[in-house]
């Protein structure tokens, strides 16, 4: 009897779409001469880990800027912004996402934000870290 009870409760789950996996987010990778797919990959979870504190947000989209971005300038800012500094590289991504309908605080409610950027920064063989985020 729990056995046919359990399927019911879990086919109307699917059914009503309740329990549904997050949308898919949109990955572009662009094209970059420094950087490999593998690298990118890994930059992305750490953006995705850092998204996901944005409470009630829905990421949308992840881009690679460019490797433009990988410069000395920009090297010696995220040297000045992190803790596990020298850093070696730095990486930045552009993304898209929507606040809640009821948001509160720092996003406008029901709000779609694009080319959100993300800088990330790693050692020599060490993992990428989010150093800082926004516009």
């Amino acid at each position: 009897m729990m056995k046919k009870l359990f399927a019911a409760c879990a086919a109307l789950s699917l059914l009503s779409g309740c329990g549904s996996a997050a949308p898919e987010v949109s990955i572009d990778y662009g094209t970059s001469g420094i950087y490999t797919r593998d690298d990118m990959d890994a930059a992305i979870t750490a953006v995705k880990a850092a998204f996901a504190d944005f409470k009630g947000c829905e990421l949308h989209a992840v881009r690679y800027a460019d490797d433009s971005c990988n410069s000395a300038e920009n090297l010696v800012w995220m040297n000045s912004l992190g803790k596990h500094a020298p850093y070696a590289q730095c990486i930045c991504f552009r993304s898209d996402f929507h606040s809640p309908k009821n948001a509160s605080g720092s996003w406008t409610p029901d709000t779609e934000y694009t080319n959100w950027e993300w800088w990330l920064a790693r050692t020599d063989g060490g993992e990428w870290e989010v150093l800082t985020y926004g516009y």
